[in-house]
Protein backbone atom coordinates (compact mmCIF):
# COMPACT_ATOMS: atom_id res chain seq x y z
CA UNK A 1 0.00 0.00 0.00
CA UNK A 2 1.41 3.40 -1.02
CA UNK A 3 0.67 6.28 1.34
CA UNK A 4 0.31 9.58 -0.49
CA UNK A 5 1.13 12.59 1.68
CA UNK A 6 -0.15 15.98 0.59
CA UNK A 7 2.24 17.92 2.84
CA UNK A 8 6.07 17.82 3.09
CA UNK A 9 7.67 15.49 5.64
CA UNK A 10 9.38 16.59 8.87
CA UNK A 11 12.42 14.62 7.69
CA UNK A 12 12.93 17.25 4.97
CA UNK A 13 13.80 19.83 7.65
CA UNK A 14 17.21 20.57 9.14
CA UNK A 15 16.23 19.26 12.58
CA UNK A 16 18.50 17.14 14.77
CA UNK A 17 18.25 13.36 14.49
CA UNK A 18 16.98 13.21 18.08
CA UNK A 19 14.06 15.52 17.30
CA UNK A 20 13.26 13.71 14.02
CA UNK A 21 13.37 10.27 15.66
CA UNK A 22 11.05 11.47 18.42
CA UNK A 23 8.63 12.96 15.88
CA UNK A 24 8.51 9.59 14.12
CA UNK A 25 7.84 7.79 17.42
CA UNK A 26 4.95 10.21 18.07
CA UNK A 27 3.48 9.45 14.64
CA UNK A 28 4.26 12.92 13.30
CA UNK A 29 5.35 12.26 9.73
CA UNK A 30 3.81 14.87 7.42
CA UNK A 31 3.58 18.53 8.38
CA UNK A 32 0.31 20.43 8.59
CA UNK A 33 -0.07 23.41 6.27
CA UNK A 34 1.02 25.98 8.85
CA UNK A 35 4.01 23.84 9.87
CA UNK A 36 5.10 23.41 6.24
CA UNK A 37 4.91 27.15 5.65
CA UNK A 38 6.46 28.38 8.90
CA UNK A 39 9.07 25.83 10.01
CA UNK A 40 11.64 26.44 7.21
CA UNK A 41 11.51 30.17 8.01
CA UNK A 42 11.66 29.56 11.79
CA UNK A 43 14.64 27.20 11.45
CA UNK A 44 16.36 29.83 9.29
CA UNK A 45 16.17 32.19 12.27
CA UNK A 46 13.67 34.66 10.81
CA UNK A 47 11.10 36.63 12.77
CA UNK A 48 7.68 35.32 11.84
CA UNK A 49 3.97 36.11 12.16
CA UNK A 50 1.80 33.02 11.80
CA UNK A 51 -1.96 33.33 11.41
CA UNK A 52 -3.99 30.15 11.70
CA UNK A 53 -6.91 28.70 13.61
CA UNK A 54 -6.60 26.63 16.79
CA UNK A 55 -5.81 23.01 15.95
CA UNK A 56 -3.71 23.93 12.90
CA UNK A 57 -0.46 22.63 14.44
CA UNK A 58 1.16 25.97 15.26
CA UNK A 59 2.23 24.85 18.76
CA UNK A 60 4.43 22.11 17.31
CA UNK A 61 5.81 24.60 14.76
CA UNK A 62 7.14 27.12 17.27
CA UNK A 63 8.07 24.39 19.77
CA UNK A 64 10.35 22.68 17.26
CA UNK A 65 11.85 26.08 16.45
CA UNK A 66 12.76 26.91 20.03
CA UNK A 67 14.07 23.36 20.65
CA UNK A 68 16.24 23.72 17.54
CA UNK A 69 17.76 26.91 19.02
CA UNK A 70 18.32 25.38 22.46
CA UNK A 71 21.71 24.60 23.99
CA UNK A 72 20.72 22.07 26.64
CA UNK A 73 24.18 22.21 28.29
CA UNK A 74 23.60 25.88 29.06
CA UNK A 75 21.22 25.82 32.04
CA UNK A 76 19.64 29.24 31.51
CA UNK A 77 16.24 30.39 30.23
CA UNK A 78 16.73 30.42 26.46
CA UNK A 79 13.12 30.40 25.23
CA UNK A 80 10.02 32.20 26.50
CA UNK A 81 6.47 31.41 25.37
CA UNK A 82 3.72 33.82 26.52
CA UNK A 83 0.07 32.66 26.40
CA UNK A 84 -3.17 34.47 27.34
CA UNK A 85 -4.56 31.82 29.72
CA UNK A 86 -3.30 29.24 32.16
CA UNK A 87 -5.12 26.47 30.30
CA UNK A 88 -3.36 27.26 27.04
CA UNK A 89 0.03 27.69 28.77
CA UNK A 90 -0.34 24.27 30.41
CA UNK A 91 -1.20 22.70 27.04
CA UNK A 92 1.80 24.33 25.36
CA UNK A 93 4.16 23.18 28.15
CA UNK A 94 2.90 19.59 27.78
CA UNK A 95 3.40 19.73 23.99
CA UNK A 96 6.96 21.08 24.32
CA UNK A 97 7.87 18.37 26.86
CA UNK A 98 6.47 15.73 24.52
CA UNK A 99 8.48 17.02 21.54
CA UNK A 100 11.61 17.39 23.72
CA UNK A 101 11.55 13.99 25.39
CA UNK A 102 14.52 12.76 23.31
CA UNK A 103 16.65 15.63 24.65
CA UNK A 104 18.14 14.67 28.02
CA UNK A 105 17.89 16.88 31.11
CA UNK A 106 15.73 19.54 29.50
CA UNK A 107 13.55 21.54 31.89
CA UNK A 108 10.32 23.27 30.87
CA UNK A 109 8.74 25.48 33.53
CA UNK A 110 5.16 26.82 33.53
CA UNK A 111 4.59 30.18 35.26
CA UNK A 112 0.88 30.94 35.35
CA UNK A 113 -1.43 33.15 37.36
CA UNK A 114 -3.96 31.34 39.51
CA UNK A 115 -1.33 28.82 40.59
CA UNK A 116 0.49 28.93 43.96
CA UNK A 117 3.53 31.21 43.94
CA UNK A 118 5.70 29.14 46.31
CA UNK A 119 6.38 26.14 44.04
CA UNK A 120 7.13 28.49 41.13
CA UNK A 121 9.70 30.38 43.22
CA UNK A 122 11.34 27.07 44.17
CA UNK A 123 11.44 25.91 40.54
CA UNK A 124 12.95 29.22 39.41
CA UNK A 125 15.72 28.85 42.00
CA UNK A 126 16.63 25.52 40.38
CA UNK A 127 16.62 27.04 36.88
CA UNK A 128 15.02 26.10 33.54
CA UNK A 129 15.69 26.07 29.79
CA UNK A 130 12.20 27.03 28.60
CA UNK A 131 9.54 29.11 30.37
CA UNK A 132 5.88 29.04 29.32
CA UNK A 133 3.48 31.33 31.13
CA UNK A 134 0.87 34.04 31.32
CA UNK A 135 1.89 37.73 31.02
CA UNK A 136 0.90 38.87 34.51
CA UNK A 137 2.71 36.10 36.38
CA UNK A 138 5.86 36.34 34.23
CA UNK A 139 5.94 40.12 34.77
CA UNK A 140 5.53 39.62 38.53
CA UNK A 141 8.49 37.23 38.73
CA UNK A 142 10.59 39.67 36.68
CA UNK A 143 9.75 42.61 38.95
CA UNK A 144 10.69 40.57 42.03
CA UNK A 145 14.01 39.61 40.41
CA UNK A 146 13.26 35.88 40.46
CA UNK A 147 13.41 35.36 36.68
CA UNK A 148 16.23 36.27 34.31
CA UNK A 149 15.60 36.51 30.57
CA UNK A 150 19.08 37.76 29.66
CA UNK A 151 19.87 34.69 27.55
CA UNK A 152 16.53 34.29 25.74
CA UNK A 153 17.13 33.57 22.06
CA UNK A 154 13.51 32.75 21.10
CA UNK A 155 10.47 34.78 22.17
CA UNK A 156 6.98 33.43 21.30
CA UNK A 157 3.61 35.19 21.63
CA UNK A 158 0.87 32.59 21.29
CA UNK A 159 -2.76 33.70 20.68
CA UNK A 160 -1.55 37.30 20.57
CA UNK A 161 -4.97 38.65 19.60
CA UNK A 162 -6.53 37.35 22.81
CA UNK A 163 -3.71 38.77 24.94
CA UNK A 164 -4.42 42.25 23.62
CA UNK A 165 -8.16 41.77 24.16
CA UNK A 166 -7.43 40.85 27.77
CA UNK A 167 -5.37 44.01 28.31
CA UNK A 168 -1.89 42.44 28.50
CA UNK A 169 -0.13 44.85 26.11
CA UNK A 170 1.75 46.73 28.87
CA UNK A 171 2.80 43.47 30.54
CA UNK A 172 4.14 42.14 27.21
CA UNK A 173 6.15 45.32 26.65
CA UNK A 174 7.56 45.06 30.19
CA UNK A 175 8.58 41.43 29.56
CA UNK A 176 10.31 42.40 26.30
CA UNK A 177 12.37 45.05 28.11
CA UNK A 178 13.99 42.20 30.06
CA UNK A 179 14.88 40.21 26.90
CA UNK A 180 17.99 40.68 24.76
CA UNK A 181 17.56 42.93 21.74
CA UNK A 182 19.00 40.22 19.52
CA UNK A 183 16.52 37.34 19.56
CA UNK A 184 14.11 35.51 17.29
CA UNK A 185 10.47 36.61 17.63
CA UNK A 186 7.55 34.35 16.71
CA UNK A 187 3.98 35.67 16.92
CA UNK A 188 0.99 33.39 16.37
CA UNK A 189 -2.59 34.56 16.26
CA UNK A 190 -5.96 33.23 15.05
CA UNK A 191 -6.96 36.72 13.87
CA UNK A 192 -4.88 39.71 12.76
CA UNK A 193 -6.52 43.01 13.81
CA UNK A 194 -4.66 46.36 13.45
CA UNK A 195 -3.43 46.29 17.08
CA UNK A 196 -1.57 43.04 16.39
CA UNK A 197 0.08 44.63 13.37
CA UNK A 198 1.20 47.57 15.53
CA UNK A 199 2.57 45.23 18.20
CA UNK A 200 4.42 43.19 15.59
CA UNK A 201 6.10 46.31 14.21
CA UNK A 202 7.18 47.23 17.74
CA UNK A 203 8.82 43.92 18.64
CA UNK A 204 9.87 42.28 15.35
CA UNK A 205 12.57 42.78 12.74
CA UNK A 206 11.65 42.27 9.06
CA UNK A 207 9.05 39.70 10.05
CA UNK A 208 7.62 37.35 7.43
CA UNK A 209 3.87 36.70 7.58
CA UNK A 210 2.30 33.32 6.92
CA UNK A 211 -1.48 32.98 6.75
CA UNK A 212 -3.28 29.67 6.65
CA UNK A 213 -6.84 30.34 5.62
CA UNK A 214 -9.39 29.60 8.34
CA UNK A 215 -11.54 27.40 6.13
CA UNK A 216 -13.43 24.30 7.13
CA UNK A 217 -14.58 21.18 5.39
CA UNK A 218 -18.24 22.00 4.83
CA UNK A 219 -18.96 18.31 4.33
CA UNK A 220 -18.21 17.71 8.03
CA UNK A 221 -19.90 20.82 9.53
CA UNK A 222 -23.59 21.58 9.04
CA UNK A 223 -24.10 25.31 9.61
CA UNK A 224 -27.51 26.88 10.32
CA UNK A 225 -28.71 30.41 11.10
CA UNK A 226 -31.92 31.29 12.97
CA UNK A 227 -33.58 34.68 13.41
CA UNK A 228 -35.23 35.83 16.66
CA UNK A 229 -36.99 39.04 17.76
CA UNK A 230 -35.39 39.72 21.17
CA UNK A 231 -33.23 38.26 23.96
CA UNK A 232 -36.10 36.38 25.61
CA UNK A 233 -36.75 34.63 22.31
CA UNK A 234 -32.99 33.98 22.00
CA UNK A 235 -32.95 31.88 25.18
CA UNK A 236 -35.99 29.87 24.05
CA UNK A 237 -34.30 29.35 20.68
CA UNK A 238 -31.17 28.01 22.39
CA UNK A 239 -33.25 25.53 24.40
CA UNK A 240 -35.09 24.36 21.26
CA UNK A 241 -31.86 23.80 19.35
CA UNK A 242 -30.29 21.82 22.19
CA UNK A 243 -33.41 19.65 22.45
CA UNK A 244 -33.54 19.22 18.68
CA UNK A 245 -29.90 18.21 18.11
CA UNK A 246 -29.32 16.47 21.49
CA UNK A 247 -25.53 17.03 21.46
CA UNK A 248 -23.39 14.91 23.77
CA UNK A 249 -20.88 17.77 23.85
CA UNK A 250 -21.67 21.40 22.98
CA UNK A 251 -20.06 24.82 23.36
CA UNK A 252 -22.32 27.88 23.51
CA UNK A 253 -20.44 31.10 22.72
CA UNK A 254 -21.57 34.36 24.34
CA UNK A 255 -20.13 37.82 23.74
CA UNK A 256 -20.05 38.92 27.41
CA UNK A 257 -19.23 37.34 30.78
CA UNK A 258 -22.57 38.37 32.30
CA UNK A 259 -24.52 36.85 29.42
CA UNK A 260 -22.42 33.70 29.65
CA UNK A 261 -23.31 33.18 33.32
CA UNK A 262 -26.98 34.05 32.78
CA UNK A 263 -27.43 31.56 29.91
CA UNK A 264 -25.68 28.84 31.89
CA UNK A 265 -27.83 29.44 34.99
CA UNK A 266 -31.02 29.25 32.91
CA UNK A 267 -29.98 26.01 31.21
CA UNK A 268 -29.04 24.42 34.55
CA UNK A 269 -32.41 25.37 35.97
CA UNK A 270 -34.12 23.50 33.14
CA UNK A 271 -31.99 20.41 33.74
CA UNK A 272 -29.07 20.61 31.29
CA UNK A 273 -25.65 19.52 32.58
CA UNK A 274 -24.00 22.88 31.85
CA UNK A 275 -21.28 25.10 33.28
CA UNK A 276 -19.95 28.56 32.51
CA UNK A 277 -16.39 29.47 31.58
CA UNK A 278 -15.41 33.14 31.71
CA UNK A 279 -12.84 35.51 33.16
CA UNK A 280 -14.68 36.27 36.41
CA UNK A 281 -14.33 32.68 37.67
CA UNK A 282 -11.59 31.70 40.09
CA UNK A 283 -8.86 29.56 38.56
CA UNK A 284 -9.80 26.46 40.58
CA UNK A 285 -13.37 26.70 39.25
CA UNK A 286 -12.13 27.13 35.68
CA UNK A 287 -9.86 24.10 36.05
CA UNK A 288 -12.64 21.94 37.49
CA UNK A 289 -15.05 22.96 34.73
CA UNK A 290 -12.56 22.11 31.99
CA UNK A 291 -11.84 18.71 33.57
CA UNK A 292 -15.57 17.92 33.69
CA UNK A 293 -16.18 19.01 30.10
CA UNK A 294 -13.23 16.98 28.82
CA UNK A 295 -14.27 13.82 30.71
CA UNK A 296 -17.94 13.98 29.59
CA UNK A 297 -19.40 14.94 32.98
CA UNK A 298 -20.74 18.12 31.37
CA UNK A 299 -22.80 18.23 28.20
CA UNK A 300 -22.74 21.99 27.65
CA UNK A 301 -20.01 24.58 28.17
CA UNK A 302 -21.19 28.21 27.98
CA UNK A 303 -18.10 30.30 27.29
CA UNK A 304 -16.73 33.63 26.18
CA UNK A 305 -14.27 33.59 23.27
CA UNK A 306 -11.30 34.44 25.50
CA UNK A 307 -12.06 31.68 28.02
CA UNK A 308 -12.60 29.11 25.27
CA UNK A 309 -9.01 29.43 24.05
CA UNK A 310 -7.05 26.44 25.23
CA UNK A 311 -9.98 24.04 25.59
CA UNK A 312 -8.52 20.59 24.95
CA UNK A 313 -11.49 18.38 24.05
CA UNK A 314 -11.34 15.56 21.52
CA UNK A 315 -14.76 16.05 19.94
CA UNK A 316 -17.42 18.75 20.19
CA UNK A 317 -20.73 17.76 18.54
CA UNK A 318 -22.23 21.21 18.39
CA UNK A 319 -21.31 24.90 18.51
CA UNK A 320 -24.08 27.40 19.28
CA UNK A 321 -23.44 31.11 18.73
CA UNK A 322 -25.83 32.79 21.16
CA UNK A 323 -25.05 36.09 19.44
CA UNK A 324 -23.21 36.65 16.16
CA UNK A 325 -19.53 37.34 16.90
CA UNK A 326 -18.32 40.94 16.50
CA UNK A 327 -15.55 39.79 14.13
CA UNK A 328 -16.19 37.40 11.19
CA UNK A 329 -12.85 35.68 11.82
CA UNK A 330 -13.95 34.93 15.38
CA UNK A 331 -17.14 33.36 13.99
CA UNK A 332 -15.09 31.03 11.78
CA UNK A 333 -12.84 30.22 14.73
CA UNK A 334 -15.88 29.33 16.88
CA UNK A 335 -17.37 27.11 14.20
CA UNK A 336 -14.03 25.34 13.86
CA UNK A 337 -14.44 23.93 17.37
CA UNK A 338 -16.68 21.23 15.90
CA UNK A 339 -16.21 18.87 12.96
CA UNK A 340 -12.56 18.20 13.76
CA UNK A 341 -10.37 15.24 12.86
CA UNK A 342 -12.88 13.81 10.39
CA UNK A 343 -15.81 13.98 12.82
CA UNK A 344 -19.09 15.58 11.83
CA UNK A 345 -20.45 18.62 13.64
CA UNK A 346 -23.28 21.15 13.78
CA UNK A 347 -22.89 24.93 14.10
CA UNK A 348 -26.00 26.99 14.91
CA UNK A 349 -26.08 30.79 15.08
CA UNK A 350 -28.91 32.87 16.56
CA UNK A 351 -29.31 36.35 15.08
CA UNK A 352 -31.66 39.34 15.30
CA UNK A 353 -32.33 42.33 13.04
CA UNK A 354 -30.17 44.45 15.38
CA UNK A 355 -27.18 42.32 14.33
CA UNK A 356 -27.70 42.90 10.60
CA UNK A 357 -24.38 44.80 10.33
CA UNK A 358 -22.51 41.78 11.78
CA UNK A 359 -24.40 39.41 9.48
CA UNK A 360 -23.52 41.58 6.45
CA UNK A 361 -19.84 41.56 7.45
CA UNK A 362 -19.99 37.77 7.87
CA UNK A 363 -21.60 37.35 4.42
CA UNK A 364 -18.79 39.41 2.86
CA UNK A 365 -16.16 37.41 4.71
CA UNK A 366 -17.64 34.02 3.79
CA UNK A 367 -18.56 35.18 0.27
CA UNK A 368 -22.01 33.66 0.64
CA UNK A 369 -25.57 34.69 1.44
CA UNK A 370 -26.90 33.88 4.91
CA UNK A 371 -30.51 32.75 4.81
CA UNK A 372 -32.03 32.06 8.24
CA UNK A 373 -34.24 28.99 8.58
CA UNK A 374 -37.17 28.29 10.88
CA UNK A 375 -36.52 27.22 14.45
CA UNK A 376 -37.74 23.77 15.57
CA UNK A 377 -41.40 23.82 16.59
CA UNK A 378 -42.63 23.58 20.18
CA UNK A 379 -42.88 19.79 19.94
CA UNK A 380 -39.17 19.57 20.83
CA UNK A 381 -40.01 20.58 24.41
CA UNK A 382 -41.31 17.03 24.79
CA UNK A 383 -37.86 15.64 24.08
CA UNK A 384 -35.89 14.28 27.00
CA UNK A 385 -32.81 16.32 27.92
CA UNK A 386 -29.60 14.43 27.11
CA UNK A 387 -27.73 13.98 30.39
CA UNK A 388 -23.95 13.78 30.60
CA UNK A 389 -22.97 10.07 30.69
CA UNK A 390 -20.30 10.53 33.36
CA UNK A 391 -20.02 12.05 36.85
CA UNK A 392 -16.76 13.46 38.22
CA UNK A 393 -15.42 12.49 41.63
CA UNK A 394 -12.96 14.90 43.23
CA UNK A 395 -10.37 13.34 45.55
CA UNK A 396 -8.51 15.47 48.09
CA UNK A 397 -5.10 14.09 47.21
CA UNK A 398 -2.76 14.31 44.24
CA UNK A 399 0.86 14.12 43.19
CA UNK A 400 2.11 15.49 46.52
CA UNK A 401 0.41 12.54 48.24
CA UNK A 402 2.13 10.24 45.68
CA UNK A 403 -1.20 9.38 44.07
CA UNK A 404 -1.10 8.16 40.47
CA UNK A 405 -3.93 7.37 38.01
CA UNK A 406 -3.13 3.67 38.44
CA UNK A 407 -3.80 3.88 42.19
CA UNK A 408 -7.28 5.32 41.60
CA UNK A 409 -8.10 2.85 38.84
CA UNK A 410 -6.89 -0.05 40.98
CA UNK A 411 -8.96 1.03 43.99
CA UNK A 412 -12.14 1.33 41.93
CA UNK A 413 -11.79 -2.00 40.14
CA UNK A 414 -10.40 -4.07 43.05
CA UNK A 415 -13.65 -5.85 43.98
CA UNK A 416 -14.72 -6.31 40.34
CA UNK A 417 -18.06 -4.48 40.89
CA UNK A 418 -16.80 -1.67 38.65
CA UNK A 419 -15.11 -2.47 35.34
CA UNK A 420 -12.26 -0.45 33.89
CA UNK A 421 -14.44 0.30 30.84
CA UNK A 422 -16.92 2.09 33.14
CA UNK A 423 -14.24 4.53 34.32
CA UNK A 424 -13.43 7.60 32.24
CA UNK A 425 -10.54 10.04 32.27
CA UNK A 426 -8.42 10.32 35.42
CA UNK A 427 -6.54 13.59 36.03
CA UNK A 428 -4.09 13.97 38.89
CA UNK A 429 -2.89 17.46 39.83
CA UNK A 430 -0.58 18.59 42.64
CA UNK A 431 -3.11 18.34 45.48
CA UNK A 432 -6.34 17.12 43.83
CA UNK A 433 -7.39 14.23 41.61
CA UNK A 434 -10.43 13.81 39.39
CA UNK A 435 -11.95 10.62 38.03
CA UNK A 436 -14.95 10.27 35.71
CA UNK A 437 -17.29 7.37 36.39
CA UNK A 438 -20.48 6.22 34.65
CA UNK A 439 -23.44 8.10 36.15
CA UNK A 440 -25.20 4.97 37.48
CA UNK A 441 -22.06 3.92 39.37
CA UNK A 442 -21.14 7.31 40.87
CA UNK A 443 -22.45 6.58 44.39
CA UNK A 444 -20.80 3.16 44.51
CA UNK A 445 -17.48 4.62 43.32
CA UNK A 446 -17.69 7.42 45.87
CA UNK A 447 -18.20 4.89 48.68
CA UNK A 448 -15.24 2.77 47.49
CA UNK A 449 -12.90 5.78 47.42
CA UNK A 450 -14.14 7.36 50.68
CA UNK A 451 -14.13 4.15 52.74
CA UNK A 452 -11.15 2.41 51.15
CA UNK A 453 -7.45 3.19 51.11
CA UNK A 454 -4.90 4.24 48.51
CA UNK A 455 -1.20 4.42 49.27
CA UNK A 456 -2.06 3.06 52.74
CA UNK A 457 -4.33 5.94 53.72
CA UNK A 458 -7.86 7.24 53.32
CA UNK A 459 -8.75 10.21 51.13
CA UNK A 460 -11.82 12.40 51.26
CA UNK A 461 -13.87 12.46 48.05
CA UNK A 462 -17.04 14.07 46.74
CA UNK A 463 -19.15 14.27 43.61
CA UNK A 464 -18.59 17.48 41.63
CA UNK A 465 -22.00 18.89 40.77
CA UNK A 466 -21.17 22.51 39.89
Amino acid sequence: MILVLSQPLFSSLSLSNALLDNLTSLGYTAMTEIQAQTLPKILAGKDLIGQGKTGSGKTAAFSLGLLHNLNVKRFRVQALVVCPTRELADQVAVEIRKLARAIHNIKVLALCGGAPMGPQIGSLEHGAHIVVGTPGRIEEHLRKGRLSLEEVNTFVLDEADRMLEMGFEDAIKCILEHCPTKRQNLLFSATYPPRIEQLAKHIMQNAEKVTVEATHDHSSIEQYFYEVQDNDARLVAAQKLLLQFQPSSAVIFCNTKAECQSVCDNLKQIGFDSAALHGDLEQKDRDRTLVRFANKSLTILVATDVAARGIDVDHVDMVLNYHIAHDPEVHVHRVGRTGRAGNSGVACSIMSYKESHKVNALEDYLAQTIDPINLPNDDVFGNQIARAPMVTLQIDGGKKAKLRPGDILGALTADKSIQGSQIGKIKVTAITSYVAIERKLANKALKIISEGKMKGRQFRARKVTQ
